[in-house]
């Protein structure tokens, strides 16, 4: 195939070229530019009118002699080829190996881009997927096909917990192919380190495919990052039978990629900076996830975010809360008393949890148990709350109770190892061994045979 090369570059602005007079140039195509000293550079097209387009370098822009540079479109966009030996290998955000492996031999090549999934062939979630730590699993559980981000912020230990979820994650049923596609975005050297040194050691790489993004590489390479981990999870979900995981860390340092970008466009701003499409584009990935009629593989997406100054309103945690079906909630207060992981239950939400729980799925008395120990420790930090403003010593012997089981709940319920990995049995038991401290009086949430059969094996041990 021949393409055609041009001549004239006109203006250069951040990591932008202007081009005049090119015909045939059709939206999010590939090209190539060729510098004066051999040196060639990728890009894509951003805008096309009749009398020029605009296009998107990727390794930047510096360097290029602008009368003296040509411009080669290869009338195709950004593409992954994709394999059923991309398991256990390590790739850069554009799907180039990065872990000294061979080049994949691609059964086919994919656009990044995709499409969100017709709401018409969607199929509802409702099996569950066992992570493996008791605040997600027993409080706010995930099912497969659930999109529920990890709202956390600047030093909470969210790399830690992302890895220990991609690490632990699967599925109760057995016979069923489960795999964790990781896309990083933005990490510095040591954090890329340490999650292919931790998914290495633990074995977990042999199910996962790890697309990372340095901190020093393109910002462009960053906004392509989460569609390779999204195309390369619909491969393994729909043509693969495979339930996939994807984890997505961090967003927002993609959303101020996108922000980078949008400001060298010269575009209008929305809230704080971000491009006014920063819900729709956020939404286009989002939606990529889910379960589809007639197909056994399902994705099931985890993005990580940080909320600039822990602010929750900020646009990128709030148009991510409007897509997504619920949020998982790091606390800096549970980080500071040493508590891992530091997630907060009480605004921590599952939409979807009543759909993946229960007999058959988890466990007959899960969904009363989750409700009864949410309403004792909130009522539990009511009561902390009282006890500073009026001591102790004006508290009621009931209230005593309900102040104590809030600490226990932290430090037993909450709080495990980085490597602990717990059933949900050993979960739901830990928190009928909370609740055994109330008399059944106070168990209001539980019904009757529930708490009759396991209440009663809590106190009698």
């Amino acid at each position: 195939m021949s393409f055609k090369e041009y001549l004239t570059l006109s203006e250069i602005s951040g990591p932008l070229i202007l081009l005049r007079d090119a015909e045939g140039v059709t939206y999010n195509e590939l090209c190539e530019i060729e510098l004066p000293s051999g040196e060639v550079r990728r890009g894509r097209v951003l805008e096309v009118s009749k009398a020029a387009c605009l296009v998107q370098v990727f390794e930047g822009t510096r360097g290029i002699d602008i009368p003296a540079s040509k411009i080669k479109f290869l009338g195709r966009g950004i593409e992954l080829g994709v394999s059923p030996d991309m398991l256990g290998r390590v790739f850069d955000g554009f799907g180039k190996p990065k872990d000294g492996g061979p080049a994949i031999i691609p059964e086919k090549k994919l656009d990044i881009n995709g499409q969100p999934i017709n709401p018409y062939a969607r199929t509802y979630p409702s099996e569950f997927i066992e992570t493996g730590i008791s605040s997600i699993d027993g409080m706010n559980p995930i099912v497969r096909g659930q999109k529920l981000p990890i709202f956390s912020a600047s030093g909470l230990p969210h790399s830690r917990l992302a890895a220990q979820v991609a690490r632990q994650a699967g599925l109760l049923g057995k016979g069923e192919k489960f795999s964790v596609v990781f896309g990083a975005m933005g990490m510095t050297f040591e954090e890329a380190n340490f999650f292919i040194a931790d998914f290495r050691r633990t074995g977990a790489i042999e199910r996962a495919v790890l697309f990372i993004n340095l901190a020093d590489d393109p910002a462009v390479e960053r906004i392509a990052t989460p569609r390779m981990a999204l195309t390369c999870a619909e491969y393994l979900a729909f043509e693969k039978d495979m339930h996939v995981l994807v984890i997505l860390s961090d967003m927002t340092i993609y959303c101020e990629a996108l922000r980078e970008v949008s400001a060298a466009r010269k575009e209008i701003p929305g809230r704080r900076g971000y491009p006014g499409y920063l819900y729709t584009d956020l939404a286009t990935m989002y939606e990529r996830a889910g379960r589809i009629q007639n197909k056994k593989g399902s994705i099931t997406l985890m993005p990580v975010l940080t909320m600039p100054e822990d602010d929750k309103t900020h646009p990128v945690p709030d148009l991510t809360g409007y897509i997504t079906e619920g949020q998982v909630m790091m606390s800096r207060e549970l980080h500071r008393k040493g508590i891992y992981p530091p997630i907060d239950v009480l605004p921590s939400l599952s939409r979807l949890k009543d759909k993946g729980i229960g007999k058959g799925k988890t466990r007959e008395d899960h969904a009363d148990l989750l409700n009864q120990l949410f309403a004792c420790y909130a009522k539990g930090k009511e009561v902390k709350e009282l006890a500073i403003i009026l001591g102790e010593a004006a508290l009621s012997d009931m209230d005593k109770v309900y102040l104590k089981f809030a600490g226990e709940f932290e430090n037993k319920f909450v709080k495990q190892s980085e490597y602990e990995k717990r059933k949900i049995e050993d979960t739901l038991n830990i928190g009928w061994q909370l609740l055994a401290a109330f008399p059944k009086t106070e168990l209001k949430r539980i019904r009757p045979e529930y708490l009759e059969r396991y209440y009663k094996m809590q106190s009698a041990k």
